[in-house]
């Protein structure tokens, strides 16, 4: 083993040096949060716009008129433009927020402290691979200001609707094709930044750091960064073969016959099945990808807070290896509708049925470190206590969907909206805010103001409940997802709880200021925060708030104990890990 105490890189010197083209983990980090801020803001409008047409979809949005002219004139949404939407929300949320703020933003500032290095094993690497990120995030984002706009074909972009061109609708032209563009240079660099997660975790651990003494975020960092090697690397050339089909006449996707627009596409030999596979062998362990990362921070949490360790350490990191490796053995359970043989089907119910097995055994853990605890109710443990709470609300929904008889009924409706928003994108979010109010401190060495992290906490909790809950009643009622409007139809009677969503949905949306105004507040004049606010144990605790340019002043830790040291008899209930034996 390596041990990480040397820098890579000397103190930079100049303003763009330490600010801007950084190579220290720590500056990275907060870039990548900072772009997770602005994504997260813009995919949060973009939410509210399909809640608000969705409420009264013959109200026009007032101003989107002008943003949108072609596909919101007088500020009416059109179904097309609802997708665009829809697309552009989705792929903001998964990629931009879910997958950078979690893994890449605390992963780069923490992991390196975690074993005690003074940086990644390639800053140089690291820094380029931040700015692929916010790379892939503008040409993203430049399909809103293309002359046919963005594509409309969903976060997955099903072929053949996303590979024959602008035949298949508006945005299905240039739009479409910078959506591939885009996914694909964020595939590139998320596979740089995983190498360097995985080298810095094996080679760079100071003296003592072995693997069973790393803490539990940063096992989870390290095995989100092996499933998003092999699945990064998955998307990469399915999206390099979906640009070839739209600007090479390659026909990977597209097959014989096709009629799209009344017009016979040049096309033969592809198979749209064969995208399926490509993406969802990706997207499954996208999903963990989004969540593990919450798993390890709120296994952090939890122990700091209830002055106790976590339930079975070593359970909990094998939970989370069986996760990673069935993850790519569930991918068809997304293609119970795509007329495969019931025999597939059945094969790829039972991994779905026994990947809950691990999941709800680490949720047993935390319940079990909460039994007998003495709580310290902060606003990092209470959304460390919710993403616990909206994790099983919403995993539960997911046995539904993993039985093909009633997938089929439910595939299609908002019972799968409800089941990922809880599981995916809820449940990760509480994760990033329950980091953002514990590690604050250390990162920018103020403090948060508790009572409005508070307020934030409970009005989201309660918001997020309104707006999902009632979705799975929708998809039991058969509401479609993806339709734009319900005035002319059977699902008529299900507006007015659309309605309530929509309402609960704004409500929910306007309290994330609170979390605005105290980030941004706090962060220019939040009080300051001592070495060790909270009484933690690991490394991030043993050094100076916010930490040096090397992380530990030049010396180099000498690890002693594990990381869940808690519960010590005397005045001092917990152990450093870089404390002499």
């Amino acid at each position: 083993m390596t041990h990480g105490v040397a820098t890579g890189h000397a103190p930079p010197q100049s303003f763009l040096r330490r600010y801007v083209f950084s190579v220290d983990h720590k500056v990275i980090g907060r870039q990548y949060l900072d772009l997770a801020l602005v994504a997260v803001v813009t995919g949060m409008v973009l939410s509210w716009i399909m809640r608000f047409h969705l409420g009264w979809p013959e109200t026009p949005v007032p101003g989107l008129g002008k943003l949108a002219p072609t596909g919101a004139a007088g500020g009416v949404i059109t179904p097309e433009y609802y997708l665009a939407l829809m697309t552009m929300h989705g792929t903001i949320m998964v990629f931009f927020v879910l997958t950078t703020a979690p893994f890449a933003g605390f992963g780069n500032f923490f992991l390196p402290i975690h074993v005690g290095a003074a940086d990644m094993a390639f800053p140089r690497i690291n820094m380029t691979s931040f700015w692929m990120t916010l790379l892939a995030f503008l040409v993203l984002v430049t399909a809103f200001f293309v002359g046919d706009g963005p594509p409309l074909s969903g976060w997955t972009a099903y072929a053949p609707l996303s590979a024959v061109g602008k035949d298949a609708g508006p945005g299905q032209g240039v739009g479409q094709t910078l959506w591939a563009v885009s996914i694909a240079i964020f595939c590139v660099a998320q596979l740089l930044g995983s190498l360097n997660f995985i080298a810095t975790t094996l080679d760079l651990r100071t003296r003592g750091m072995s693997l069973a003494r790393l803490p539990f975020a940063t096992w989870a960092w390290f095995i989100t960064s092996v499933i998003g090697l092999i699945a990064f690397a998955v998307l990469m050339p399915a999206c390099i073969l979906l640009i070839l089909d739209r600007v090479a006449g390659t026909s990977f996707f597209i097959p014989a016959g096709l009629v799209i627009s009344d017009r016979l596409q040049p096309h033969a030999g592809g198979s749209p099945l064969l995208w399926q596979h490509l993406f969802w062998f990706f997207g499954h362990p996208e999903v963990y990808i989004a969540i593990l990362p919450g798993f390890g921070i709120v296994s952090q949490i939890l122990p700091v807070f209830t002055r106790k360790p976590l339930l079975g350490p070593r359970v909990f990191i094998v939970c989370l290896i069986a996760i990673a490796f069935l993850s790519y053995t569930v991918w068809g359970h997304h293609m119970f509708l795509s007329g495969m043989n019931p025999l597939s089907a059945t094969l790829f119910s039972v991994p779905t049925l026994v990947i809950t097995i691990p999941a709800t055994i680490i949720c047993l853990l935390w319940i079990g470190t909460l039994y007998g605890a003495r709580l310290r109710f902060t606003a990092a443990a209470l959304f460390a206590l919710g993403f616990v709470s909206v994790f099983v609300s919403g995993g539960i929904s997911g046995f539904f969907l993993a039985q093909p008889s009633t997938d089929i009924y439910l595939h299609g409706t908002y019972f799968v909206v409800a089941h990922f928003h809880f599981v995916m994108g809820v449940a990760a979010m509480f994760g990033i805010f329950a980091g953002t109010y514990f590690w604050f401190p250390k990162m920018f060495g103020r403090m948060m103001n508790e009572t409005l992290g508070k307020w934030h906490f409970w009005l989201t909790f309660i918001g997020v409940y309104c707006v999902f809950m009632p979705m799975h009643y929708l998809g039991l009622a058969g509401n479609v997802r993806r339709y734009s409007a319900f005035t002319d139809d059977y699902l008529q009677p299900l507006i007015p709880l659309h309605r309530f969503i929509t309402i609960a949905a704004l409500f929910t949306g306007a309290v994330q200021l609170i979390f605005l105004f105290n980030l941004i507040r706090s962060r220019l004049r939040g009080p300051q925060a001592p070495d060790n606010p909270w009484e933690a144990t690991s490394l991030e605790w043993s050094t100076s708030s916010p930490p040096p340019h090397d992380n530990f002043g030049g010396r180099q830790l000498v690890v002693t104990h594990g990381p869940n040291e808690f519960g010590g008899a005397g005045q001092r209930d917990y152990v450093m890990q870089a404390e002499p034996q």
